[in-house]
Formats: structure tokens, C-alpha cells, sequence
């Protein structure tokens, strides 16, 4: 992949180089804003689906409302995916003083239109929220990554005016699948044989493009000196969808590093640095993203946080200290393929092995029950690569329920070594028999008709207890185009048929008049 604007960021800060998150979405955002394991807050089990009654829960505070209490100014772009059935879980409920962005997993980076569930594709809507004018399809047919970056630049210039510190948490929708070819096409890809890993590369490449624009905007207003910015992924390369983590093993979705080892770096003159290039090996979770930032910005956490199990990293990132961290739990899901692949119950050390789960502690991981997919996945890139590869299907085989790593030297998880270490199995699944004990139920609750955009004028917006809306969504107008409407000729971009905005054929000319603007 190609960033040149990131890459020079990390050069100038700090490369977290052991650093972990979640295998999927709405775990590590839980993990990001409240500090803790998502076996506290009954995450285990998969994503927040759109279509379920279901949110992060209300007796945890977040991140936003811990700086705000600290007189920050708090704002959210982009992805919040961490539940929205009743208005209190909605972001500006929970801290943020404005939200603009889509509620739900991944949308249409163009139209903004979602379906749920996955396989059936039964409940069909826009996405996109306004916390200050509800639900909105004003930036139809603008690349979203462009419209969030537009509404950074926007929020940064109002805050200029104020004497009060910014907390902007800005999160883009790229690289997260529907692959979709951003309106400035890039030839740098054009080698790359692979369709999926060539649009996927070039939207990483207009990710670190809009991330440049933002930072030339923050010079601009004269406040990146004084910025400290935080980059890092939600999980590791979705391998079906143009993503890759050759050489490590596995993919979005699995407890194998290629799912769990992220990407991530610090940048900003508070580090302090004395050179450049610095890399931290120091072991760091997601989770210690709360407690690190509240210590850097010497805020208080607020009476009544629930127990932390974040650390305060602020020290080690900046080199002036070891981490304060020796064990990640990577997770205990209960709920995974049970019933789907006839697991039956397997107790060792007062653990059920059958049960999908993972810890890293020092040096070594052990992982119980099914992983997920266990390939090592090289680039498209290469002439080696085999897409076969990703028709990979789970079987449960009992005699391999427990399996044992040496990380440190072993990085790439080809080597396992559980018959030769017994006493660091004991030791491992003791630890998280103890986890266990202090483990909240899952929560995963069945998908629920009431959702369905089409009883709320057609968008996706807190449902629970609120009175249904029929009819379409209204055909209001605006210089962008229609402005909660697709016309018809939109129907197969829709449906993902055009890699790109630019490929719609308009009937109508005023229709083209309106769009010459995005290009």
C-alpha cells in the first residue's frame, strides 16, 4: 500500500509496533471510548448489528464525556457502529456534543445506503445522521471519506474561534468494505492484477490523502502544533476484501494475529521525541487508549468509571518507561459456531476449551476452541498468491482445542508448541478461568422487524418505542443532487455495479448540472 503522507506522520512520531486490537468493529470501538474488556460489557459475541435492540451499555462512561467533564469540546465524524435502537446510545448521548456520520457497520461510500442482515439483505435504508438536523442524505453522491473530511475542516475552523481544547474523533469509513474506487483514480495500482486489491489500494491512498488535507487545515488555523494525533486501525486486512497481513496468519474476524495485530502510531511535539523514526515495542492494547489520553491531556477520570482495564501508556509510548502491560485478553465468546459446528463442551483446567478464546501473556498466546480462518494469506501482489485460498470453511477438531505460541520469536504463529510447555497451558487457561468469573452474560439478541427503514422514512434511526413512519424518503433538492433520493438511473450503483460515482449514466441533465461540482 502506498501512504506517503501517513508514513511521514510515523516517521516523526512514535510506530506502535506491539500493538493489538479486536478482530472486529464494534469490540474495539467499545474497548477504545470506555478503557475496558468487552468480556465487562457483553461484546463478546460478533458486531452491533443494525437490525438488533442492542447498544453499548449506558452505565459505562466513555472517553467524550470523560474530556468533556475536563472542559474539552468533543466532536464525532464517521462510523459509530456501537448501537442506536433507543436515542440515549446514540453519540451525542454518550459525550459527543455533535455527531455527523452513519450509525450502523458500512455503507455505500457514495449513497449512503445500507441493508441488514448480511445474507438476506432484508431491511434496506440510508444511513447518514445529523445530530443537530436528524437524519440526512444531504452528501448523497459525495465519497464519504471526502464529506467527513470536509466536516473536520468545518468543526476546526468554528473551534478556532474558542479558547477551549478540541476532541476530534474522526472515524473514517475507509477501508471498510462495500470496495468502492474513490472519484480521483489512481494509476499507481494499475500492475496490481487482483480487481478488489487494487480498488482497495486506492482507497487507502485516498484515505492519506484526505488525512494530508486535514492536517494542511489544522496548520491553516494554526493549531497542529498543538495537536497530538492518534492513528490506528479497528482490526486486521479483511483478506476477501482486498486487505492483507502477509506474513502473519489469519484475517479480520480471528484471534490469529493477521485478525488482532494492528497498525497504529502517535505524532505531536508533546512526545517529547529527540529523534526521528522511533519504534515502541512496548506491549499496548486498545483498551489503554482511555487512561493514556486522559494522563496526556492531565484530566481526571470521572467518580464512577467503571474499573479500568486499560493502562496508562503515556509514559511508555514516549520511551520514558516500560509498558505497564504484560497480558492482553483478545477475548472469551461463549456464543461462536456452538450450535453451527456441534462443539461439545471440553473442560480442562476448569476451562472449556470448546470455547472460542485467546490471551497473550509475556511471550506466549494460547488460543482455545476455533480461531477462524488459519491461512497465511499472501498480497495479490504477488505472483504467488492464490485466491482458492479464501474459500477457507471452520471444522471443529477436538484434538486441537488448545494451542500454544511463542510470540516473541514467533511472530508468524507457525510453530505450536502446547505438548511442550504443559505448565504454560495450566498456567494460561487458569488465567482465563479467572476472567471468566468476572465476565458479564453475552448479549446478542435476533434482529427485530420494527428497524426496518421503510416504517421510518426510510433512513436508519432509533426505533424502539417511537411511532413508524410510511411513505419514501422526501425528494428535496440541493446543489449535490437529489437530496434524500436516488433517481432511477442510480438503481445499479446502488447495487454496486459502478466502481465509482463517475460511471452513472443521468437522464437528466439537470441531474448532471447539479453533479459537476464533485468532480
Amino acid at each position: 500500500m502506498y501512504t506517503p503522507f501517513l508514513d511521514s506522520l510515523a516517521e516523526k512520531g512514535v510506530k506502535l509496533e506491539n500493538y493489538y486490537v479486536q478482530p472486529i468493529c464494534s469490540p474495539t470501538r467499545g474497548q477504545l471510548l470506555s478503557g475496558r474488556y468487552q468480556i465487562h460489557t457483553g461484546l463478546m459475541h460478533g458486531v452491533l448489528k443494525g437490525t438488533q435492540a442492542h447498544g453499548f451499555p449506558l452505565d459505562n462512561i466513555l472517553l467524550p464525556e470523560q474530556l468533556r467533564n475536563c472542559g474539552y469540546k468533543t466532536h464525532m465524524l464517521g462510523k459509530w457502529h456501537l448501537g442506536f435502537h433507543k436515542d440515549e446510545y446514540l453519540p451525542w448521548n454518550r459525550g459527543f456534543q455533535s455527531f455527523f456520520g452513519f450509525l450502523t457497520g458500512g455503507e455505500n461510500y457514495y449513497t449512503k445506503h445500507k441493508c441488514e442482515p448480511k445474507k438476506t439483505r432484508k431491511y434496506c435504508g440510508v444511513d447518514m445522521y445529523d445530530s443537530r438536523r436528524g437524519p440526512t442524505n444531504s452528501t448523497w453522491g459525495v465519497y464519504s471519506t471526502d464529506v467527513y473530511i470536509r466536516k473536520a475542516k468545518q468543526i476546526i475552523s468554528a473551534h478556532r474561534k474558542t479558547n477551549k481544547p478540541l476532541f476530534l474523533y474522526l472515524a473514517l469509513q475507509s477501508v471498510h468494505g462495500p470496495l468502492q474506487m474513490p472519484p480521483q483514480r489512481s494509476r499507481r495500482f494499475r500492475d496490481i492484477k487482483d480487481r478488489d486489491r487494487r480498488v482497495y489500494g486506492s482507497m487507502v491512498l485516498a484515505m492519506d490523502r484526505a488525512l494530508k488535507r486535514l492536517s494542511q487545515h489544522l496548520k491553516h488555523a494554526r493549531m497542529w502544533k498543538d495537536t497530538i494525533f492518534i492513528f490506528s486501525t479497528d482490526n486486521g486486512g479483511q483478506v476477501k476484501r482486498g486487505g492483507n497481513n502477509w506474513p502473519l496468519r489469519g484475517s479480520k474476524g480471528t484471534l490469529w494475529e493477521g485478525g488482532v495485530k494492528a497498525v497504529g502510531f502517535i505524532h505531536g511535539k508533546f512526545l517529547g521525541l529527540q529523534s526521528s523514526n522511533v519504534v515502541n515495542r512496548e506491549l499496548i492494547h486498545v483498551s489503554d487508549w482511555l487512561p493514556t489520553i486522559m494522563s496526556a491531556t492531565k484530566c481526571p477520570i470521572m467518580t464512577g468509571t467503571k474499573p479500568l482495564d486499560g493502562y496508562d501508556q503515556w509514559d511508555a509510548i514516549r520511551g520514558l518507561s516500560r509498558s505497564k502491560r504484560t497480558e492482553i485478553l483478545h477475548n472469551i465468546d461463549p456464543l461462536f459456531n456452538k450450535k453451527k459446528l456441534n462443539v461439545t463442551p471440553d473442560i480442562r483446567h476448569g476451562f472449556d476449551v470448546s470455547i472460542r478464546a485467546g490471551i497473550r501473556s509475556g511471550k506466549w498466546k494460547l488460543l482455545t476452541g476455533i480461531p477462524g480462518m488459519d491461512l497465511w494469506v499472501r498480497p495479490p501482489e504477488c505472483d504467488c498468491y492464490n485466491k482458492s485460498e479464501l474459500n477457507f470453511k471452520p471444522q471443529n477438531n477436538p484434538t486441537q482445542n488448545v494451542k500454544l505460541f511463542d510470540i516473541e520469536n514467533d511472530p508468524n504463529e507457525t510453530a505450536e508448541v502446547s505438548k511442550f510447555h504443559p505448565e504454560v497451558v495450566e498456567l494460561l487457561l487458569s488465567r482465563l478461568v479467572e476472567y471468566n468469573a468476572s465476565a458479564v452474560p453475552a448479549v446478542y439478541p435476533p434482529n427485530r422487524r420494527l428497524v426496518d427503514p421503510k416504517l421510518h422514512g426510510g433512513f436508519w434511526v432509533p426505533w424502539k418505542n417511537k411511532p413508524q413512519k410510511q411513505g419514501r424518503i422526501e425528494k428535496k433538492s440541493h446543489k449535490y443532487g437529489p437530496r434524500n433520493h436516488a433517481p432511477d438511473s442510480a438503481q445499479k450503483f446502488k447495487a454496486g455495479k459502478f466502481e465509482t460515482f463517475k460511471d452513472l449514466f443521468w437522464e437528466k441533465k439537470s441531474h448532471k448540472r447539479r453533479l459537476v461540482k464533485l468532480f
